[in-house]
């Protein structure tokens, strides 16, 4: 027990100062590096190599590494994006992305494959059952992961605080270009020019994302136990069955069920939503009006808030139903685009850029964990075929909503986000309106265990 439990906190915390230096590090991408669209064709690359990798990388470097190196190796490529960053241009900055989108789904199947085989050795030994196990592997990983966004940018934000001493005031002509009603002008860059960060503190902060993911690495290769090759092996050649023509098919095969056409909207709104904040509101609304040093600590708002009510709402589902967490989240989010429209940020508000986050946050942990929770539950028989399209089109939206980030105003990007979200609702509404009417019998409230192996697909 100890030595698998000393495995699962090296991974956890090696997991946790990654994504604390690429989670701070992807909230600034739109903000430092606003110049033709570069930072956020940069988020759209990677999740469009995440969409490759994902069908044929993960069993191959398994098997042929192990779970701990393809681990560790993986990790390089994050650390690849930071010094990619150093000297961001077309020519450093997309093919680390693709380097980044290529180790992502190796680094996540890698880590999904080691806590599935550490928990079912332990429940072995024991005498437990390993679903249960696995499930507490991945409770305790979670707990611990889910802090990155916080230190993440807190770290930004302490770095980049120390240009306040110097901080000239936006003027009203550029005021007039933040929000939604954007000039597509270079009012974001005259703001983080005037008073943003200096050349010398973006490198400070690059260095300590580096130094981090550094550590991370070392973390892993130093304390983490190799699985054995026997045990890897076997779980390999079970995803080696799901790699490539068979996930490919396995996915498409699936679009059969009308269910799984009638969620794809509603998946590809979760890549539309968290692709507006990373992208547009980091960079027309908080870096435009408040300046960037403001990106980190607004982004904790929305982090603590998602971890906090992720908890909450994976708990409460089990009394209210999803339908009703659905209409929440809809709500809000409908709610925090109508006043996006409307708003004129401006930096006596302060306390404004922060509630939006927050609230983002509150919907994004329903679109989360409910959707995931979802899937498994309508596709029980078929959860790899079904999580498959689950990234597929979750990462499509990501992908799209960056791509067309630099061509549209403010306003026409939040419109899409709406009419998304409605199309998203109503196909949705559609999904439970079809079990309710195969399943008469059914209670509307059902009781969604949000379990670990389900709620990991949610994160890059």
């Amino acid at each position: 027990m100890e030595s698998n439990l000393k495995n699962v906190l090296v991974i956890s915390f090696g997991f946790l100062l990654l994504f604390t230096a690429y989670g701070g590090l992807q909230s600034l991408q739109s903000s430092l590096h606003s110049e033709e669209g570069l930072g956020v064709a940069s988020l759209s690359v990677i999740y469009a190599a995440l969409i490759l990798s994902s069908m044929f990388l993960p069993p191959i470097l398994i098997k042929k590494l192990g779970c701990k190196w393809t681990i560790a190796g993986s990790m390089c490529c994050y650390i690849a994006f930071s010094l990619g960053n150093f000297y961001a241009s077309w020519y450093t900055l997309i093919p680390t992305s693709i380097i980044l989108g290529f180790g992502g789904a190796p680094l996540w199947s890698a880590k999904c494959t080691y806590l599935t085989i550490a928990g079912n050795l332990y429940a072995q030994k024991a005498g437990k059952i390993g679903r249960d196990v696995i499930n507490q592997y991945f409770g305790l990983f979670f707990l611990i992961f889910q802090s990155s966004g916080v230190w993440g940018n807190l770290i930004s934000s302490l770095i980049f605080g120390q240009t306040i001493t110097t901080v000239v005031e936006v003027s009203a002509e550029d005021l007039m270009c933040c929000g939604a009603y954007d000039c597509m002008t270079n009012a974001t860059a005259n703001t983080t020019a005037s008073s943003g960060p200096t050349k010398t503190l973006i490198y400070i902060l690059l260095g300590v994302y580096t130094g981090i993911g550094v550590i991370a690495v070392l973390l892993i290769a130093l304390f983490l136990d190799q699985i054995k090759a026997n045990q890897a092996e076997s779980e390999t050649e079970k995803m080696q069955t799901q790699s490539f023509w068979s996930t490919f098919l396995a996915t498409f095969q699936h679009l059969k069920d009308k269910r799984q056409c009638l969620l794809i909207p509603l998946t590809m709104y979760s890549g539309f939503e968290q692709a507006f904040l990373a992208g547009d509101y980091t960079k027309s609304y908080v870096t435009c009006a408040l300046g960037i040093h403001f990106v980190g600590y607004v982004m904790i708002s929305f982090s603590a808030t998602n971890s906090l009510c992720s908890l909450f709402f994976g708990k409460i589902s089990q009394l209210t139903g999803r339908k009703a967490l659905f209409a929440l989240a809809a709500i809000t989010n409908l709610a925090c685009i109508i006043a996006l429209l409307l708003w004129k940020p401006h930096p006596n508000q302060l306390a404004v850029f922060f509630i939006f986050s927050a609230l983002w946050g509150l919907a994004d942990a329903i679109w989360q964990t409910q959707t995931n929770a979802l899937y498994g539950v309508l596709f029980e028989k078929h959860k790899e075929a079904a999580f498959a399209n689950y990234r597929l089109w979750e990462s499509l939206g990501f992908v799209i909503a960056f791509g067309y980030s630099t061509f549209f105003h403010v306003y026409v990007k939040l419109y899409i986000v709406m009419a998304v979200l409605v199309v998203a609702i109503a196909t949705y509404g559609t999904v439970e309106y079809l079990e309710a009417k195969d399943l008469p019998g059914k209670p509307t409230t059902v009781k969604e265990e949000i379990t670990g192996s389900v709620v990991q697909q949610t994160r890059l």
